[in-house]
């Protein structure tokens, strides 16, 4: 025992978690952002076959508001089915420098717990803000590590933001907030097998990671102990998914409540695998110069090491995908599409959709190499290379992720993308509007999530 720390990173983690003051005035609009996105995006995955799967799934039937169902479930069912409906269409927020989905996991996470714990709109808020910083944190301590490990760091990290920003809402004391922390590293899960034939399991993980970190921080409150080492031990969260114990600690602690990084969360334009949008904003520049797909000989992308086993390989499953979701984890099939069609958008992934003939003889004529000198994870970017039919050649390069830190949504940007979810989910303008309101007004008062019943 003498050699564990005398201070754990868990526990000084719990102590500036507890020293933090107001929320700033830029991280409570962020907070705001993420509210109105992740309520959109329950509604327009409501119909959807995996939110009636998940839903049907869940016989614990409780207070708690399971967004665009009439049906309410308990704290943890909430959580989940929310969770999983923020995420599914794979159009949720991004942090870059993970990267991980912030928004899906502890949004959800926050309404569940404090629509039935502690309705109070500023508690709220300092667990969204508190939740998403720990979750984001913890995927630079060893950057790319849990996925090169075969694990979704969302999933993994998302259970660890989820209990932090839960027992902050819930006013827990530094022991509580350790042990939930402690106890939510034996509730991380999530491999990213999903991707060999586009199963439905990286749909649940937001979900799977919100209900964990709720029931980690209820059980920490009730008085079960956790493990004070759970990050930096020997048989700790990096040493079981990222496959050592050493990390760059400091930028999960370092200047923590000094600086906060959820100001740079990128909010989606395309409801596909953040680092593809990028290439599609090539694709759409290409074809806004007049290039058609026939005029297609051969296109070369430059691509980050890091994305090549989620996105390009193995090359025949990407240009051909086995179904619509399969479609949002291929490269080929992104660009191509947006050649095609001009754009990309909800329903550029359905099972009919990624059996389209012209979009998939497009795709078989892309390809990939890898350019030691792309940023990836720190920045996504973009570099297309056309070798027409006549022999001549054409790029495009985006130099940044659209929607990210250095070219942001705005507000109406976003309230935009809530609306045509909305619409997309069926529900006509009154009832945009009135969940809109309830989205931008979420922290400012009691909460009641009654008005995003069905």
């Amino acid at each position: 025992m003498s050699s564990l720390p005398q201070t754990s990173v868990a526990e000084h983690l719990a102590d500036r978690i507890l020293a933090l003051g107001a929320v700033p005035a830029s991280v409570r609009e962020k907070c705001v952002d993420l509210a109105v996105d992740v309520i959109g995006l329950c509604v327009t995955a409501r119909r959807q076959d995996y939110v009636q799967a998940t839903l049907a799934a869940c016989d614990d039937d409780g207070p708690c508001t399971a967004i665009g169902q009439a049906r309410t479930l308990s704290t943890a069912g909430a959580a989940f089915v929310n969770g999983t409906a923020a995420h599914g269409e794979d159009f949720d927020d991004t942090f870059e420098g993970g990267p991980v989905h912030a928004g899906a996991v502890v949004v959800p996470a926050m309404l569940a717990a404090c629509e039935r714990h502690n309705p109070d709109g500023a508690a709220a808020l300092k667990g969204v803000a508190v939740g998403v910083e720990v979750l984001c944190r913890l995927s630079l301590v060893k950057p790319k590590a849990v996925h090169k490990a075969g694990f979704h760091p969302t999933a993994v990290f998302g259970a660890m933001g989820a209990a932090a920003g839960v027992a902050t809402a819930l006013n827990l004391d530094r022991r509580q907030i350790v042990d939930a922390l402690g106890i939510a590293g034996s509730m991380a899960s999530g491999i990213i097998e999903y991707l060999a034939e586009g199963a439905w399991t990286k749909r649940m993980h937001a979900g799977w990671a919100a209900q964990s970190g709720l029931r980690a921080a209820l059980l920490a409150r009730a008085g079960f102990n956790g493990p004070r080492t759970v990050f930096e031990g020997t048989h700790g969260l990096f040493h079981g998914f990222a496959h050592g114990m050493d990390g760059n600690y400091d930028a999960l602690i370092g200047d923590f409540g000094q600086r906060f990084v959820i100001e740079t969360l990128a909010f989606k334009p395309y409801p596909c695998g953040t680092m593809t949008h990028p290439y599609i904003d090539c694709a759409r520049r290409l074809t806004a110069r007049g290039i058609k797909p026939d005029d297609v000989q051969d296109i070369v992308c430059d691509v980050g090491e890091g994305t090549v086993h989620r996105l390009w390989e193995p090359p025949a499953a990407k240009q051909k995908p086995a179904n619509g979701y399969a479609g949002k984890f291929s490269q080929p099939y992104c660009i191509a599409a947006a050649l095609v069609r001009h754009n990309v958008g909800l329903g550029d992934f359905s099972d009919d959709a990624v059996k389209d003939e012209a979009v998939l003889a497009l795709a078989a004529k892309i390809r990939y190499r890898i350019d030691p000198n792309n940023p990836y994870p720190d920045e996504f970017t973009g570099h297309v290379r056309v070798t027409l039919a006549d022999g001549s050649v054409v790029e495009e390069r985006q130099p940044h992720f659209r929607g990210g830190a250095k070219e942001p949504l705005t507000r109406a940007d976003i309230e935009d993308k809530f609306a045509l979810n909305c619409r997309h989910g069926g529900w006509d303008e009154a009832r945009t509007k009135q969940a809109l309101g309830i989205a931008k007004s979420l922290y400012d008062g009691r909460i009641d999530l009654k008005g995003l019943r069905e």
